[in-house]
């Protein structure tokens, strides 16, 4: 999916929603134990019950590395449930160098290798322009750039400043000369909402992937505020607060009713914006 086809999808659903499908086997309702694939078939509920209120999916892929070739083959799946008008994010977190990161992106964008062509992948830039741009090489696919998470210890390093920047502005103004935003999105927290409008100083035009909405307790009213830009600019993701609404067997509806929330919240915010 292209920048074109993402804010088309945008204003015709009327929402910046990106589900996440952190699916956590230990947290399947009772109802698909026995199924024989059990979090394949959560995942296509899930989808089915939320994919005219989003515009995006996320699986992280801890969730399903973590359980060996049975959860590698989760992910294929859960990879071709998605949605063609639905932008796929592989939440990988990569960060190497050289052939090693090449092969990473063939893991998540090359279907005749790995089963899978997710549009983009979360990317980790500490190892700097060798680590990123092996994965910005494969035509019509996105770096998401982790630029400023939303967890505690982000302070650790990320607003360490030099020469009157902190890192992760650092971050941002580097490499936008790696590509430009029709091929770059970057990781900013929810938690973070203060920050939006200097993020938004080094990368107007860029779109922001935005975790910590939800269970996470993120400003949404304030992501707004300072993160919409003219074509919108934002995925702002939710997980658990969607997946696992409900632990019985009303799951999917209960996903529905809070994507459905999210959406009218989102329809309202881009009516403010003219969008």
């Amino acid at each position: 999916m292209n920048r074109k086809q993402l804010i088309e999808q945008i204003r015709k659903k009327q929402s910046f929603l990106c589900v996440g499908l952190d699916t956590d086997p230990d947290l399947i309702p009772d109802c698909l134990k026995d199924h024989p694939h059990p979090v394949q078939e959560f995942n296509k509920r899930i989808i089915e019950a939320t994919h005219d209120l989003c515009v995006a999916y996320k699986p992280n892929t801890a969730f399903y590395e973590s359980r060996g070739v049975k959860g590698w083959e989760d992910l294929v799946q859960t990879w071709k449930l998605i949605p063609q008008d639905c932008f796929s994010i592989a939440d990988a977190k990569r960060g190497d160098i050289g052939n090693t990161s090449t092969r990473y992106a063939q893991a998540f964008f090359d279907e005749s290798l790995s089963g899978m062509s997710f549009d983009s992948v979360t990317v980790a830039p500490y190892m700097g322009s060798d680590s990123v741009k092996p994965f910005l090489a494969f035509e019509d696919k996105w770096v998401i750039l982790l630029a400023l998470t939303s967890n505690e210890g982000s302070r650790d390093f990320q607003f360490l400043k030099s020469d009157d920047k902190q890192l992760f502005e650092s971050v941002i103004q580097e490499s936008r000369s790696w590509a430009g935003s029709d091929q770059l999105m970057y990781v900013v927290g929810a938690t973070r909402g203060e920050a939006f409008t200097t993020i938004r100083k080094w990368a107007p035009d860029h779109f922001l992937l935005v975790p910590g909405v939800g269970a996470q307790g993120g400003n949404f009213a304030e992501v707004c505020r300072y993160g919409l830009n003219k074509d919108c600019g934002l995925l702002v993701n939710a997980s658990r607060s969607i997946i696992y609404a409900s632990k019985g067997s009303d799951f999917a509806e209960k996903a529905r009713e809070e994507a459905l929330k999210m959406q009218q919240e989102m329809a309202a915010e881009l009516r403010k914006i003219d969008f």
